[in-house]
């Protein structure tokens, strides 16, 4: 890409560029340690739990849930071995589909969410949305949707 083609950052840009990711680098981390520190929980752990307390029967393909969830495929391989080896959840067979598997929540993993959210939840008002105002938070809601919207349109 020759220098006269890059659309270079404003200041202003770069500056809420800058800040939001700071803002996602540090809320992300403060998050995932309470979350450790409390619940024993990764933050990984916690998104696939999340992932699958929001499917019918707590079962998802593990490649939809890889993609839902941004990882590689040995990523996702690797930590649910990991949540398999610790209860949280099992690993079963698509008959339809040899290929295929299903990550299932078991109940030791509903426990384990049920347990985290509320701590989670306090940790989320906390640390965020208690400095926010209601106009605001509707904003970042379009912004978020929108541009998850045209990530996931451009994933094909």
């Amino acid at each position: 890409m020759g220098e006269e083609t890059v659309r270079w950052l404003t200041p202003q840009e770069q500056h809420a560029w800058r800040s939001f990711i700071r803002l996602h680098e540090k809320l992300g981390g403060r998050l995932a340690r309470l979350l450790q520190t409390q619940s024993k929980l990764s933050a990984a752990d916690f998104a696939v739990l999340v992932h699958l307390t929001d499917v019918p029967e707590g079962r998802q393909r593990y490649q939809d849930l890889a993609r839902e969830l941004e990882w590689e495929k040995s990523r996702m391989s690797h930590h649910i071995a990991r949540m398999a080896g610790r209860g949280l959840v099992v690993r079963e067979e698509c008959l339809e589909d040899a290929r295929g598997a299903f990550v299932v929540i078991t109940e030791a993993g509903r426990a384990a969410i049920e347990a985290a959210a509320p701590l989670h939840v306090e940790a989320v008002r906390s640390l965020f949305l208690d400095h926010v105002t209601p106009a605001e938070l509707r904003t970042l809601g379009e912004i978020s949707e929108r541009v998850v919207a045209k990530l996931d349109e451009d994933q094909s």
